[in-house]
């Protein structure tokens, strides 16, 4: 997966290669010559939503909703202010989800659209987030008597009958200080798994109950809702899944902070061999070394539904692979012996070992779906952390 992966993206940053520097015709990997320049663009972006694993762009152009706080914080959490992840162990699954509310109702009554998780994710875990709002006791015996309330949360088996005990099933339940407020959090995984039957999704249902039994004063125990409140504070499904997507190198994933900042020093040559390392660099032969290479997400176009990063340095590797190979060249066994073969010329036609990445990183965006459900997903393989000769 991951030579399709950085195929796509090599053919892209073709394309913006070529239509600054580079005339259409050497754009022959990705179209033909009777394509126009707006038919390679349109090519390219299409390879590159692959890369991501999105079939098409958000239909509109420019986001105005705020994306959730927790979304927020989860992702910078995760990631660097480039996307590039932190640690790769941070994250359960490589996507999360997030879904508010389409209820909006008086009572505390939820129901979460989940049409856009694809097929393929792997549901690993559901939860569900709650804003308790600071209580207006109109009766202040009532904090004499009681400290805790008892939250439940239930799955809606059938939506007229939800207030009966056959009409749904308890997912879980937990003791919250009354005075309290901030966010509470509920794991609803069963029943996400129950609506993998679009039809079974009826909602999931919320009670509140003091430590009697009884039902507390609606002034004392609030919880935030999309009708009356910011959306900041909605009522919020999170979700976090695996699509599959991973990379099949065992190169190491978790980033080092001079590799990220720093590009690779040039090939250290031998000293019998430092007039020859300089004569090659005078010619624009570079020995082997990672170089920049921006990707922008203003320049393409998507900078209307990607939250976060505004772009991120893929880098590329670049230069030649001189023999001998020393070891800051990081080659394989087998690159050091196509190397000596070369170099002896006891075969025809093996080149010398190639300047490629040795590491690569994964990157993570923090978008807009089609729902305007906002989303935060990690991609591997995706940033060249280091060059070496293979």
């Amino acid at each position: 997966m991951v030579h399709t992966t950085m195929l796509d993206l090599a053919l892209f940053v073709i394309f913006v290669h070529g239509c600054t520097s580079r005339p259409t015709e050497n754009l022959g990997d990705i179209a033909s010559p009777a394509e126009n320049p707006s038919q390679i663009r349109s090519e390219a972006l299409r390879r590159l939503l692959k890369v991501f694993g999105i079939d098409d762009p958000p239909h509109y152009l420019h986001h105005v909703k705020q994306p959730p706080q927790y979304m927020i914080d989860l992702y910078n959490t995760i990631a660097d202010a480039d996307g590039v992840t932190k640690d790769p162990d941070l994250l359960e699954g490589n996507t999360v989800r997030s879904f508010f509310d389409k209820v909006h109702s008086d009572q505390l009554h939820f129901l979460f659209n989940l049409s856009t998780v694809t097929k393929n994710e792997k549901i690993l875990t559901a939860e569900l987030h709650l804003f308790k709002l600071k209580p207006r006791p109109t009766d202040y015996s009532h904090f004499k008597r009681h400290h805790f309330c008892q939250i439940n949360v239930y799955l809606v088996l059938d939506k007229n009958k939800m207030h009966l005990s056959q009409g749904r099933k308890q997912l879980s339940s937990k003791l919250v200080p009354i005075h309290s407020s901030g966010w509470e959090v509920f794991s609803i995984t069963q029943a996400v798994h129950t609506w993998n039957d679009v039809s079974n999704n009826q909602g999931i249902l919320v009670t509140v109950r003091n430590l009697g039994g009884g039902q507390p004063d609606a002034n004392i125990i609030r919880f935030a809702s999309g009708k009356d409140h910011h959306e900041s504070k909605q009522p919020m499904l999170v979700l976090f899944t695996d699509d599959g997507r991973r990379g099949v190198v065992s190169f190491s994933n978790q980033p080092d902070n001079n590799q990220l900042s720093i590009p690779n020093e040039p090939y250290a040559s031998a000293p019998n061999r430092t007039r020859m390392a300089r004569a090659l660099q005078d010619d624009g032969h570079a020995p082997c070394q990672r170089h920049p290479l921006y990707v922008d997400f203003e320049e393409i176009g998507w900078s209307g539904w990607i939250i976060s990063p505004r772009g991120y340095n893929a880098y590329h590797c670049k230069g030649l692979c001189p023999f001998p190979l020393g070891e800051n060249m990081r080659p394989t066994n087998h690159a050091t012996v196509q190397s000596i073969i070369n170099a002896l010329r006891l075969t025809q036609g093996v080149n010398s070992p190639c300047c490629v990445p040795d590491k690569l990183f994964s990157i993570n965006l923090l978008y807009f779906d089609d729902d305007e459900n906002v989303v935060l997903k990690q991609y591997d393989d995706m940033v060249a952390g280091s060059c070496g000769c293979h």
